[in-house]
């Protein structure tokens, strides 16, 4: 269960939001989520009236990852190269990567708060993908990439919270907006949505209601649709409503995006992208202690649901037209967590109930997202979840999202024959890892022994929502309405993935009184038994990909 960052921000001195008293079992802590996903992350001290205060928090992570391959789309180039060739991995099987990410932060009382956070990261060594450049975050260079992600002000005026910079979005369980800030039971966070925003948020009931409005504009930076800094100009306007008391939040998040982006089809021939898009987004969450005989226990839940209406002429159809926008998507979950207890004099704890943390969790998540079969029809139909709303490790997160990277690479590259203007759409083909066009269950489970160290378990059972149809296939190299290895795109079974790994975090030193400085260390992986939906022509399924990922980190 995930809190939107916009009902923490007006929390921050809007919201009141009760906890339990240190010892109350029937009442749900503040700091809930910790028993649910513990982080590990070192906690920001809270402003504080008539003091000034500076903090800088922040990580370094490594992550050593194994790669089974599996067939990806052949370029044009890489066909010249190899007369024949059916298919074409990704070239990447053993690799290292890092990122450190810093947060600085300084308190003036506790009415103006200046926020920074910033991210170095890069591939150290290893193998290096290829033709997977048109995704966000491709590992295809050892070029270190320097990644400002905010900047910004908070003021806590007499009529509401006013805060104005480059921020992060985050809105309920993060399928749509995702500050890339949240981590995961299973795999890692990237850049998230980052904007030019000004935001105001503010209680019109009064100050002892837990009803909030914020509304905001802004000129996104970089999100799961368009990066500033290749020319993608997407500006919106963003309204919010919702109720927050305590663990229960329920809300509405609605937002219109104009974006456009300058191109040229010849020399002389310019021509606008454009999109104009809105969207309507539910979301709400809730947790409740529950009586048992010798425990302390609480069930969880959480929802989001989003539609997109609107029309762009990105997606150009046969006679130049527009395409229609609609899709639509959603996920819930719900689960349990039976609390241990531990004896806090002795170990020197600190915070909201720190007696308490989550020996057994376990938890379902369901999820659809509309998908599309057809890029003739004038409409799309093909919804995509944010790439740092996390299902799993190897599904959406390697195999969908490396087969639409590679296919957009393909139908862009140079030496095919329309290789000076490519398909229309090509741009917008990769999902960056996020779910796109399947409905899944998504079963964890989660044993700690000791507060410290996780055991954990899950599951990905998908299959998609529309024929899995391959575009640059279709359009490019006009092989039909096949899926991404040439086969049978009726075929809606993605198969079913099984995860596991541990985590442990300890505590190794301090950085100040107030600040410990903590190991995280453990490990993951991922297998994948495919279903008919990753066959190729012949009926016969990849050979089972698997994943395993080695973690090391500090928290500081």
């Amino acid at each position: 269960m995930r809190r939107s960052t916009l009902a923490a921000l007006a929390a921050s001195g809007l919201l009141f939001s009760p906890g339990s008293a240190h010892g109350d079992d029937s009442a749900v802590p503040a700091d809930f989520n910790r028993l649910v996903l513990d982080t590990g992350r070192i906690p920001t001290a809270p402003a504080e009236p008539d003091l000034v205060r500076f903090q800088m928090h922040g990580e370094e992570q490594l992550r050593l990852e194994g790669l089974r391959s599996f067939p990806l789309d052949v370029s044009a180039t890489v066909a010249q190269a190899h007369p024949g060739a059916i298919s074409d991995s990704l070239g990447q099987n053993a690799f290292l990567t890092h990122w450190l990410r810093i947060t600085p932060i300084l308190q003036i009382t506790d009415k103006l708060t200046i926020v920074g956070q910033a991210d170095l990261s890069g591939l150290l060594v290893g193998d290096v993908a290829h033709d997977t450049w048109p995704d966000q975050t491709p590992r295809d260079s050892y070029d270190p990439n320097l990644q400002p992600r905010w900047l910004y002000l908070e003021w806590l005026t007499p009529v509401g919270l006013l805060r104005a910079g480059q921020q992060g979005n985050h809105w309920g369980m993060g399928i749509v907006a995702n500050d890339g800030d949240h981590p995961s039971l299973f795999g890692d966070y990237r850049y998230g949505n980052i904007t030019e925003q000004i935001l105001f948020a503010t209680k019109p009931l009064g100050i002892d209601s837990p009803f909030v409005v914020a509304l905001a504009g802004n000129v996104v930076y970089r999100d799961n649709f368009a990066l500033l800094t290749n020319g993608d100009v997407a500006r919106q306007g963003i309204l919010a409503a919702f109720y927050e008391q305590g663990p229960d939040m329920l809300g509405l998040y609605g937002v219109y995006r104009h974006q456009t982006h300058d191109r040229s089809s010849e020399p002389n021939a310019p021509y606008t992208e454009f999109l104009d898009v809105g969207l309507i987004d539910v979301a709400g969450h809730f947790a409740r202690p529950i009586e048992l005989p010798r425990s302390t226990a609480y069930v969880f839940g959480s929802f989001e649901a989003a539609m997109e209406l609107g029309n762009t002429n990105i997606e150009r159809t046969l006679d130049d037209g527009n395409t229609t926008i609609r899709a639509y998507g959603g996920a819930a979950v719900a689960g349990v967590v039976l609390a241990g207890k531990q004896d806090v004099q002795a170990n020197g704890l600190k915070g909201e109930r720190p007696d308490l943390w989550g020996r057994v969790v376990a938890s379902i998540e369901a999820g659809y997202a509309s998908g599309d079969a057809n890029p003739y029809d004038g409409v799309e139909k093909r919804f995509v979840f944010d790439p740092n709303h996390k299902v799993g490790l190897l599904l959406f997160d390697e195999i969908m999202r490396w087969q639409t990277a590679r296919a957009s690479a393909a139908a862009q590259d140079a030496n095919l024959s329309n290789g000076q203007r490519p398909p229309p759409g090509a741009t917008l083909l990769p999902s960056n890892g996020g779910v796109f066009g399947a409905e899944y269950l998504y079963p964890t489970f989660v044993y700690r022994p000791r507060s410290w160290l996780d055991l954990k378990l899950g599951s990905v059972i998908a299959q998609t929502t529309a024929d899995y149809v391959d575009p640059y296939r279709l359009v490019a190299t006009k092989e039909g309405y096949v899926n991404y290895q040439g086969g049978s795109s009726q075929r809606h079974d993605l198969g079913v993935e099984l995860d596991g790994g541990f985590e442990a975090r300890v505590t190794v030193g301090q950085v100040s009184q107030r600040q410990p400085l903590r190991l995280q260390f453990g490990a993951q992986g991922g297998v994948l038994f495919p279903g008919g939906a990753l066959a190729d022509a012949s009926g016969a399924t990849m050979k089972t990909p698997w994943v395993a990922i080695g973690r090391v980190g500090l928290q500081f």
